[in-house]
């Protein structure tokens, strides 16, 4: 049974989809900005400070960098829960079938593909650093850095865990049941995780053309699902993406501000932000993934039919 046909283990009604999707929902974008709000409230001056400040500026209420990194990271990790419990309270489904097609969640693939990523985005980001060492200020600072990393690694992985649980596991296979196809959840899934990050900072500061590298990456990240019948891989490319990024280097105009190691001051070049990744980092990926994981059948696994499996 591939990847896509897992969700025929469940319960199928479309009124379990929707119920599901809802309670995700409500999980993420309102009891999730409850502990964010919270955080808000108690370090504005007064009510009129905080409605003022809007949810993408509250940094300038003068809150530690690394409480509200974890304020904003658990924000997303109750949608999990939420969504977990629709899967297997509502769909009467196993959290594995909603992850991978294989018997067991292989945590190899999860840390071959973060060790990946991490190389290559370190590597990057140290050409930067020395081809523009006047954009960088070395910013390390022990305790906030420990606390940090500790941070990242413990909550960012739960962070990440949503959103390719939500868009390459649950919605994925949810719409390939009701697309019978594979290239329809491709697409869609991908273009609304980018549409998804149009709120960042970073999209306001450089405009709405940043959407290409969000819904580029999310292609990247769905057709890696579709070949390897699996989210393992890009589990472990998403969270390394997003720890590398809280760790190493932070700006003043993306959605992760941090006790990073680096600030990097200089203006955003549209073009090595979105052109880079599209053109070299993430065909380099694929071809890497590919020869390791002997992918086959491009064309059935990323537009073949699904079906209904004979066992159901």
């Amino acid at each position: 049974m591939n990847f896509i046909q897992q969700a025929y283990l469940g319960k199928t009604d479309v009124w379990r989809f929707l119920l599901t999707f809802f309670l995700t929902l409500v999980g993420w974008q309102i009891v999730g900005i409850i502990p964010i709000s919270i955080t808000a409230i108690w370090h504005a001056k007064d009510y009129n400070q905080f409605l003022a400040a809007g949810n993408d500026n509250f940094m300038g209420l003068g809150i530690d960098a690394n409480l509200y990194l974890f304020v904003m990271v658990l924000m997303f990790v109750i949608g999990l829960a939420f969504l977990l419990i629709g899967i297997t309270g509502i769909h009467k489904r196993s959290i594995r079938s909603v992850m991978t097609s294989r018997t067991s969640f292989d945590w190899n693939r999860f840390f071959w593909a973060a060790a990946l990523w991490s190389i290559l985005s370190i590597s990057f980001m140290a050409v930067d650093y020395f081809n523009h060492p006047q954009d960088f200020v070395w910013n390390f600072k022990l305790v906030p850095f420990i606390i940090l990393v500790l941070i990242s690694v413990l909550f960012i992985p739960l962070q990440t865990s949503f959103e390719e649980t939500l868009f390459r596991g649950y919605l994925m296979q949810s719409l390939g049941l009701a697309f019978k196809n594979r290239w329809m959840p491709l697409i869609l899934t991908s273009t609304t995780f980018g549409l998804l990050h149009a709120m960042n900072p970073e999209v306001e500061k450089m405009g709405m053309q940043l959407m290409v590298y969000y819904i580029g990456t999310g292609l990247l990240f769905g057709v890696i699902t579709l070949m390897d019948e699996g989210l393992e891989l890009t589990l472990g490319l998403h969270a390394a993406n997003n720890i590398t990024a809280a760790i190493f280097v932070t700006t003043n105009w993306t959605v992760f501000q941090t006790d990073a190691l680096f600030i990097d001051y200089s203006e955003p070049n549209m073009g090595y932000l979105v052109m880079v990744p599209l053109l070299i980092i993430y065909p380099l990926v694929l071809f890497i993934l590919a020869r390791k994981y002997k992918w086959s059948d491009w064309k059935e696994k990323l537009m073949g039919r699904i079906d209904k499996p004979d066992i159901m």
